[in-house]
């Protein structure tokens, strides 16, 4: 009984009113009053905290006052630390890749099986070796043969030869960017392109219609994306920032392939570094294009 009538006195406490008044300190009129309890209290103090967190909360999260708190990394800061991240990984991969052929090579001079090769793998090998294989014409064959031959007989492509393919002086390239050339083909040994300096993020776009043979991220040139077109020919695009293709993608003429970035140890600034390869040969592309 106690402890219900010390309960009902204290919930009779918390709803007991009081009245707050402010009076002239000259005529002692009342200026103004109000009648409040101390629940009231309590409620209006613990809401207007709520308010007031989820006010701050929601500055922190949406607005760029997050950016002055101390510890709290900036958007520039954010986008290094994923950066990094990326190349640390793709830096693990490779060197992972890198010891696994190491390990195979010097399993194979020692005798030894390649990591991921079984004994049943070396076996079919030997079977076929000891087995005597007959490469007698069929029946099969000879039908096959004479429809491809049909099929062919007018196709100017299945007799084209070196000498008669059309040289490069006769196609149409498309500029990859347009920009200022900063660094022309050999200005440098072993600089196999040109440098040109444009806005970051700008598009640049494939010379030719080909396949994309490469994409990745090495630690001296960044981003870089590789195009192989008809007759020989190769067109690589290094530093940049983002690539809009990955590996096996067919990519036309004058389509948007990636943007122009600053990525990798060996640039100073936001550029594209252009290189064509004919015949397995590096050549000079401002002759055959203009990038201004």
């Amino acid at each position: 009984m106690a402890k219900v009538e010390k309960s009902k006195s204290l919930v009779d406490k918390l709803r007991h009113k009081y009245r707050l008044a402010v009076f002239n300190e000259q005529t002692f009129e009342e200026v103004f009053g109000m009648r409040l309890s101390r629940l009231n209290v309590f409620i209006t103090i613990g809401i207007t905290s709520i308010v007031l967190i989820v006010f701050v909360i929601y500055l922190i999260a949406f607005t760029g006052l997050r950016e002055y708190i101390p510890g709290y990394p900036s958007g520039h800061e954010r986008r290094l630390i994923i950066q990094n991240t990326q190349r640390v990984d793709s830096l693990i991969w490779e060197i992972e890749r890198r010891d696994k052929f190491f390990r195979d090579i010097r399993a194979i001079m020692s005798g030894e099986l390649p990591e991921g090769a079984t004994a049943e793998d070396i076996d079919s090998l030997n079977e076929y070796n000891n087995s005597k294989i007959s490469f007698k014409k069929s029946e099969e064959d000879s039908i096959f043969r004479e429809q491809i031959e049909r099929e062919e007989k007018f196709n100017l492509s299945a007799f084209e030869t070196t000498s008669n393919k059309l040289e490069l002086e006769h196609r149409f390239l498309f500029t990859p960017l347009k920009g200022v050339v900063v660094n022309k083909f050999g200005e440098s040994e072993g600089h196999y392109g040109v440098d040109i300096v444009a806005k970051e993020g700008a598009r640049v776009s494939s010379v030719l219609e080909g396949t994309v043979i490469f994409t990745g991220w090495t630690v001296e040139t960044g981003y870089v994306i590789q195009v192989q077109h008809s007759h020989n020919l190769i067109s690589l695009y290094k530093h940049n920032e983002r690539l809009l293709k990955s590996m096996g993608d067919k990519v036309q003429a004058g389509e948007a392939i990636a943007h122009v970035g600053n990525s990798g140890e060996f640039t100073t600034g936001p550029h594209l570094h252009f290189e064509l390869w004919y015949n397995g040969v590096a050549i000079d592309a401002e002759q055959y294009m203009s990038f201004e």
